[in-house]
């Protein structure tokens, strides 16, 4: 961390204050999707040390949508980074979930369908309860992070989109990603899609899905985890690179992504 709150000036500090209301509502978006054991108040702290990273590190003017999405990010980023650091074993979950979607495309390529749980488990030389456990730790996992996009760290992702001036954000509606995603959902079984629909559209909680399809809580959490790996398995056979690279947007077009309203 390079600042503290003692150590800010008085410039600094105020916007510090100003700008409280985008990290709480950061921390809300972000906290939709966790389990209810995740303290708001936490995700709200990390997120203030990445207001104040950002301010420290910002030169340019301090106002503005792309001000504001800079620090949404960087704010977000932290709340991330708190969470895996509460969470010793998410690297090396992540690692194992990255060798099931390397198999879900080999046997998604080879048998023209999405496998069975039966299937990706043979695949992986492990038997099936281990690998249902596996998409129970593996509970959280998304569709795209930062690190998806690029390889880059966070830092180096959001500073080469300062720099070039662009969006890193608007990647994410545009038309032609929304169209591979709903064809990769498309290629889903059916139950699966209908647990995405309640999950995402619908906003329902876990055991909200679990109760109305007549499954367990811990069943319903393994195949949101294995719908997600089968959607990066699909989408990683497309020109995804193309897809996820930042674009360029004139210094004087509005920005309409979703965190230019958070402090609204």
């Amino acid at each position: 961390m390079t600042g503290s709150p003692d150590s800010l000036n008085d410039d600094t500090r105020k916007l510090v204050e100003d700008h409280q209301p985008v990290v709480r509502s950061v921390a809300n978006h972000v906290g939709r999707r966790l389990p209810p054991n995740v303290d708001r108040a936490d995700l709200v702290q990390d997120g203030m040390l990445g207001l104040m990273e950002a301010l420290l590190r910002w030169t340019k003017e301090s106002s503005g949508t792309h001000f504001e999405n800079y620090i949404a990010l960087r704010a977000q980023g932290a709340m991330i980074d708190g969470l895996r650091a509460a969470d010793p074993v998410s690297r090396q979950v992540r690692k194992d979930m990255r060798r099931v979607e390397v198999a879900l495309q080999q046997l998604s390529h080879r048998l023209g369908r999405p496998p069975t749980e039966g299937e990706l488990a043979k695949q992986l030389d492990m038997p099936l309860a281990d690998y249902q456990r596996l998409l129970q730790d593996a509970q959280g996992y998304v569709l795209i992070s930062l690190q998806d996009l690029t390889g880059d760290s966070v830092d180096q992702y959001l500073k080469r989109c300062l720099d070039d001036n662009a969006d890193p954000l608007a990647l994410l509606e545009r038309a032609a990603l929304r169209q591979a995603l709903a064809e990769s959902i498309q290629l889903l079984p059916r139950k699966s899609q209908i647990l995405l629909t309640l999950y995402y559209e619908h906003e329902m909680r876990m055991h909200e899905i679990a109760k109305h399809l007549g499954l367990s809580e811990a069943r319903i959490s393994q195949m949101h985890t294995q719908s997600i790996a089968q959607l990066r398995a699909s989408m990683a056979d497309r020109d995804m690179a193309r897809l996820l690279t930042p674009r360029m947007r004139p210094r004087d077009e509005p920005d309409e992504s979703e965190y230019s309203t958070l402090g609204a």
